[in-house]
C-alpha cells in the first residue's frame, strides 16, 4: 500500500532525505577533525593517531554487512534504522563529552589531567559510531527506493541522484563548519580549542536525523524481512568447498567448474548467478590498494596541512582540516564534466575506454597525488626545524643588555644584539663560552636531546642563566604588545625587569623566533586534491557503474559488500605498511604507497585484460529458458516412460489370462 504523493513522489522520501542530510553532516564533521583530536587533544604522536584513525574507518566499512544482514534477516529495514541510528546518536554524544577538557583539568591550565578517562570514552564513542554509521549505511537507500511504486520509475531515479547530492551537500557543509568550531576558543574555567563543540554540532545533527526519521513512521512502506542473500551465497560457496573436498579422490569425475559441486543441494539459477558474481569479486582483489591512498587525505594529508601556512587572501585563514573540503567540491565539479565532456570526447577519438581501463588509470592518477604530496613534503622538510637527537643538545643565545656583545664557542663567532637567529647543535654535552672583551670565558653543561637558551646578563660577570622556558609575570598592571602569530611558529619574549609601563612600554620587549612559521603555503595541496579526486571519479564512480552492469539482479548487494570490503582491507593496509616501513622521512612514504599503487595497477590491467564483459540478464534469460526446455524434455521422457510401463503392464496382464484359461482347461 503506497500513501499519499507530492508531485509524483512520496511524502515519506522528504523524511528520508533530509536524514540522510543531517546523518552524512554528522559522520564527515566528526571525522573531519578526528586525526587533530588525538594528535592535539589526547596528545598521541602521528603514528598512532593515524593507526586509530584509519582503524575506526576501516570498522565504518565492515559493519554495513552486518548492518545488512540484521536488516535482511531479523528486524527489517525500518526497525535497524532506528536501533542503530539511537546507538550512532550515543556515540556522538560520548565523542562530544570525551573532548570537555574541564572535566579532569584540576589545575586549570586548559588541558585535561586524566587522559585515560578522555581515551576510554572517546574509543567507545568511535565503536558506536562506526557500528550505527556502517550498521545503517546499506539501508537507508534501499528503505527509500521500497518508498516508489512499480509506475514510478523517473521518480526513483531522481530520488537517488537527490540522494548522492545529499551525501556530497552534508559532506562539504561539516568540513567547513566543524573545523571552524574546533578552532574556536571555549571552555569553563580556562580556555582551549573547542573539540567538545566540534563533536557536539554532529552530535546535534545525529539526535535530528534520528528525530525526522521517526517523524515520518506513519507514511512509510515497510517490506518484512525476506532472508539475506549474502548468507545464502556464502551458504551455498561453503557447500561446494565442502562437497569438493569431500570427493577429491580420483575415482569420482572432475565438474566443469567448482562452484558445481553445489548442485547436490542448491539451485542451479543460484549457482549459475554466483559464478557470474565470482568473475566480478576476482577483480576486486587488487582495489584495496587505492583505498589505502584515497583515506590517507583525512589523516596524512592533514597533518601535513598543519606544517603549512593557511593564510589566503586579504584576512581568510583555512584550517588544515578545511582542506578536505576541496574532494567534495570537486566531485559535484568534476562527475557531471567527465560524463558529458572527457568520456564522450575520448570515445569521438575511437579509443576503446572501458570501465576496466578508466579503473586504472583511476588508480595511476591517484599514484600521481601522492607524487604531488612527497614533492610538497620536501618543500615543507626544508622549512621545519631540526630538533636534537637523542645524542645532541641544541643552544640558542639571548644577550639581554642594550650593547652588541661578541659570543665566542667552539670555531663560532657571533655579534649578538637580542637573541641568535637560530639554534647551534652540539655533540658534546658540556661546551666552553667566551663573551666581551676582555672576554669572559665559562664552561656550560648542556642537557641532551633539548632546547635551551643561555641568557647573558648585561654586566657579562653576572650570573649566566641556562633555561628551557622563559617566563615573566607583572603583576596586575599590563603592557600592550601585538603580534601576528604565524601558523607553526614558536615565539620567546623578553621583559626586561627595567620596563616601564606605559603606551611604549612595547618597544623594550625583545622578541625572539625559536621556531620560524610555515612558509610553505596550504594552496599548494590544491593539485593533489585535484588528482585524488579525478582518481576517485574514474575508479570509484566507474567501479559501481561497472561491478551493477556485470552483476546477475539478485547479486547486486553481494558486490555492494565486496566493494564496501575493499575500502575497509585499503585502511587496514595503511597500518601495515606504515608499521613495516618505518620510513624516517614522510615524503618517502608517500613514494612508496605510490609506487604499490602503480605495480597495483599493472597486475589489475592484466587481470582486466582477460576480462569479457557479459549481459547478466541475458545470460540469466537464456540459463532459465535453458531449464526450462530441460524440465519439459524430462516430463516427455517421463510421459514416454510411463505409456511404455502402461503398455508392458497391458500385456503382461493379457498373457496371464491366457495361462489361467488354459490351467482351467
Amino acid at each position: 500500500v503506497l500513501h499519499s504523493e507530492v508531485f509524483g513522489y512520496p511524502i515519506s522520501i522528504f523524511f528520508i532525505i533530509v536524514n540522510e542530510f543531517c546523518e552524512r553532516f554528522s559522520y564527515y564533521g566528526m571525522r573531519a577533525v578526528l586525526v587533530l583530536y588525538f594528535k592535539y587533544f589526547l596528545r598521541w604522536d602521528d603514528d598512532l593517531a593515524i593507526s586509530i584513525y584509519h582503524t575506526f574507518v576501516a570498522f565504518c566499512y565492515l559493519t554495513p554487512i552486518l548492518g545488512a544482514i540484521i536488516a535482511d534477516s531479523w528486524l527489517g529495514k525500518f526497525n535497524t534504522i532506528i536501533y542503530l541510528s539511537i546507538v550512532y546518536a550515543i556515540g556522538q554524544v560520548a565523542m562530544a563529552v570525551s573532548a570537555i577538557h574541564d572535566i579532569t583539568d584540576s589545575d586549570r591550565d586548559g588541558s585535561p589531567d586524566n587522559l585515560t578517562f578522555h581515551i576510554v570514552l572517546s574509543m567507545v564513542g568511535l565503536l558506536l559510531i562506526a557500528l550505527g554509521t556502517g550498521g545503517i549505511k546499506p539501508c537507508v537507500a534501499a528503505f527509500g527506493g521500497d518508498q516508489f511504486g512499480e509506475h514510478q520509475d523517473k521518480q526513483r531515479r531522481t530520488f537517488f541522484s537527490v540522494f548522492y547530492l545529499c551525501i556530497n551537500g552534508g559532506s562539504l557543509l561539516s568540513t567547513i563548519i566543524t573545523p571552524i568550531l574546533r578552532a574556536q576558543n571555549c571552555g569553563i574555567y580556562s580556555k582551549s580549542k573547542c573539540y567538545s563543540l566540534a563533536f557536539g554540532v554532529p552530535a546535534a545533527l545525529m539526535a535530528v536525523s534520528l528525530v525526522v526519521f521517526i517523524m515520518g513512521s506513519g507514511m512509510y512502506y515497510k517490506t518484512k524481512p525476506e532472508g539475506n542473500i549474502m548468507l545464502k551465497v556464502s551458504k551455498c560457496i561453503g557447500f561446494a568447498i565442502k562437497n569438493r573436498y569431500r570427493h577429491k579422490s580420483k575415482q569420482y569425475p572432475k565438474r566443469e567448474h567448482w562452484m558445481d559441486w553445489a548442485e547436490e543441494k542448491y539451485d542451479k539459477l543460484l549457482i549459475a548467478q554466483i559464478k557470474i558474481a565470482l568473475r566480478v569479486l576476482v577483480l576486486y582483489i587488487p582495489l584495496p590498494m587505492f583505498w589505502t591512498l584515497f583515506d590517507q587525505k583525512g589523516s596524512r594529508w592533514t597533518l601535513q596541512a598543519t606544517t603549512m601556512d593557511g593564510n589566503f587572501v586579504r584576512s581568510i585563514v583555512i584550517q588544515p582540516d578545511q582542506m578536505q573540503t576541496i574532494n567534495p567540491i570537486l566531485i559535484l565539479t568534476l562527475v557531471p564534466v567527465m560524463d558529458s565532456l572527457v568520456f564522450p570526447l575520448i570515445k569521438k577519438c575511437g579509443l576503446n575506454f572501458t570501465p576496466l581501463k578508466k579503473m586504472t588509470v583511476g588508480m595511476i592518477v591517484a599514484a600521481l597525488a601522492f607524487v604531488c604530496a612527497a614533492v610538497i613534503q620536501l618543500q615543507i622538510d626544508k622549512t621545519l626545524p631540526v630538533f636534537p637527537s637523542a645524542s645532541q643538545s641544541q643552544l640558542k643565545f639571548l644577550n639581554m643588555g642594550n650593547t652588541p656583545i661578541t659570543v665566542q664557542f667552539q670555531e663560532n663567532q657571533l655579534n649578538l644584539t637580542g637573541a641568535s637567529e637560530e639554534y647551534f647543535t652540539f655533540e658534546s654535552d658540556q661546551i666552553t663560552v667566551s663573551i666581551g672583551n676582555p672576554s669572559v670565558s665559562r664552561d656550560v653543561s648542556l642537557t641532551k636531546e633539548q632546547r635551551q637558551t643561555l641568557l647573558i646578563p648585561s654586566a657579562i660577570n653576572d650570573d649566566w642563566q641556562l633555561v628551557r622556558d622563559l617566563h615573566k609575570i607583572l603583576g596586575s598592571q599590563s603592557c600592550e604588545y601585538s603580534k601576528d602569530f604565524g601558523f607553526g611558529g614558536s615565539y620567546t619574549f623578553f621583559i626586561p625587569s627595567t620596563l616601564t609601563l606605559g603606551p611604549n612600554c612595547h618597544e623594550s620587549i625583545t622578541e625572539s623566533v625559536d621556531i620560524k612559521p610555515n612558509s610553505v603555503h596550504m594552496a599548494l595541496q590544491i593539485p593533489q586534491y585535484f588528482l585524488i579526486t579525478a582518481g576517485e571519479v574514474m575508479f570509484s564512480v566507474t567501479g559501481l557503474e561497472f561491478s551493477y552492469s556485470q552483476a546477475p539482479s539478485n547479486m547486486k548487494s553481494v558486490l555492494q559488500a565486496g566493494w564496501l570490503l575493499t575500502n575497509s582491507f585499503g585502511n587496514f593496509i595503511v597500518l601495515i605498511v606504515a608499521e613495516i616501513a618505518k620510513l624516517p622521512k614522510q615524503w618517502t612514504e608517500y613514494i612508496l604507497f605510490a609506487s604499490l599503487l602503480v605495480a597495483v595497477s599493472i597486475i589489475f590491467s592484466i587481470m582486466a585484460s582477460f576480462y569479457t564483459y557479459i549481459d547478466p540478464t541475458a545470460i540469466e534469460a537464456e540459463f532459465k529458458k535453458k531449464l526450462h526446455d530441460d524440465e519439459d524434455d524430462k516430463k516427455e521422457e517421463l510421459q514416454k516412460s510411463e505409456f511404455k510401463m502402461e503398455k508392458r503392464d497391458s500385456v503382461s496382464s493379457d498373457n496371464g489370462d491366457k495361462k489361467h484359461v488354459q490351467t482351467s482347461m
